[in-house]
């Protein structure tokens, strides 16, 4: 029995000292660490104890799901399921939780189906066809080209019309034309117009703060900057926006009217192609870089953020013509006989049809 009593202390007095030891502590420590894993992982991962509807459930029947900005997952979740989109709202809110895009739910009013797994409704919340009230401004869009969007986002044409009217203008631009930022806008039913309108105002004055317009050291002034954003918009691609941006510096500086195409067609409110008729360069308006020198009294369009880069980060360079000759293969020269040599080519080109839209 001693020795009994002896062999049981000290197996005791062995566990008392590895209780107390450094390796003890680590040892806890990482169950501590799977537990919690463990535990967020059953968070974050749709199971079986959140009732959900079938994926392959198809319905014929939708509610709208109003979205306010930086609503929670879990509000949204409880929308969801409160109007039958899911069948329980910790089906949604695993799903959410567990995919980043989730956290890019546009705002507005979304028609999302009923009886529909929680995975399929996020993907019905992510797509934009689904948005009312969506207003998509496309880089070098027209005012004439976005307006209808208004009125297909809910607005009535009265209101935009006195939204037009009485917008107050920042200081310095005289045209509602080049301040309508490119962008997509979701507004929540019963927008205003003029919010509407205002809200696209204000980044726009934002990317040109990011352009560095207040702080161009340029001859310019900030609504000039714009017009020449908008030509480089209309005249060229991405990559060639800032040359084209010096080719406007280099004809204005010599006297040399535009001749831009870009701007006709904004008069004639058609989309063509690269040249026009003897006939459309005469038309008469202050914006026929053809017929008046200099640039025009406003934006020809609304430019996206690489354009308004382009305005006030010209590349050096001593180029007075430049022309496409094929798709995404332009050229820039100073001397006009190079210009009329290229001119042949993209002639050429166009009769093989290189310029002929792909469907």
């Amino acid at each position: 029995m001693r020795w009994l009593l002896s062999q049981f202390s000290s197996k005791v007095y062995c566990v008392k000292i590895w209780t107390n030891s450094d390796t003890f502590r680590i040892f806890v420590a990482f169950l501590l660490i799977g537990a919690i894993t463990f535990s967020l992982h059953l968070v974050r991962v749709p199971g079986s104890s959140a009732p959900d509807f079938v994926c392959t459930s198809e319905s014929s029947q939708s509610a709208n799901i109003e979205i306010t900005s930086g609503e929670s997952g879990s509000s949204i979740a409880q929308s969801l399921f409160a109007a039958g989109v899911v069948k329980s709202a910790e089906a949604y809110f695993r799903v959410a939780v567990g995919d980043a895009r989730s956290a890019t739910v546009a705002p507005g009013n979304h028609r999302i189906d009923l009886g529909i797994c929680a995975s399929e409704a996020l993907v019905q919340l992510l797509d934009s066809s689904r948005i009312s009230g969506l207003i998509n401004i496309t880089e070098g869009a027209w005012l004439s080209e976005i307006l209808p969007q208004f009125y297909a986002a809910g607005m009535s044409r009265a209101d935009v019309a006195s939204a037009m009217q009485t917008l107050v203008k920042p200081a310095g631009f005289t045209s509602l034309e080049g301040l309508l930022f490119p962008a997509q806008y979701s507004f929540q039913k019963g927008t205003l117009a003029k919010v509407a309108l205002q809200t696209m105002i204000v980044r726009s004055l934002s990317e040109m703060q990011k352009a560095g317009f207040a702080t161009n050291q340029s001859k310019f002034t900030q609504q000039q900057l714009l017009i020449i954003a908008s030509l480089v918009q209309a005249e060229g691609n991405t990559k060639d926006f800032t040359k084209i941006s010096q080719v406007i510096r280099n004809r204005l500086t010599k006297g040399m009217p535009l001749q831009f195409d870009s701007t006709v067609h904004y008069v004639k409110k058609s989309r063509g192609s690269v040249f026009l008729s003897t006939e459309s360069t005469l038309v008469n308006s202050p914006y026929n870089t053809y017929k008046h020198y200099g640039l025009p009294p406003g934006p020809i369009n609304n430019p996206g953020s690489d354009a308004m880069y382009a305005a006030t980060h010209p590349e050096a360079g001593d180029w007075l013509f430049f022309i496409t000759v094929a798709p995404f293969d332009t050229r820039f020269t100073n001397n006009l006989d190079q210009f009329n040599t290229w001119k042949v080519e993209y002639e050429k080109n166009l009769k093989a049809g290189k310029f002929r839209r792909t469907p």
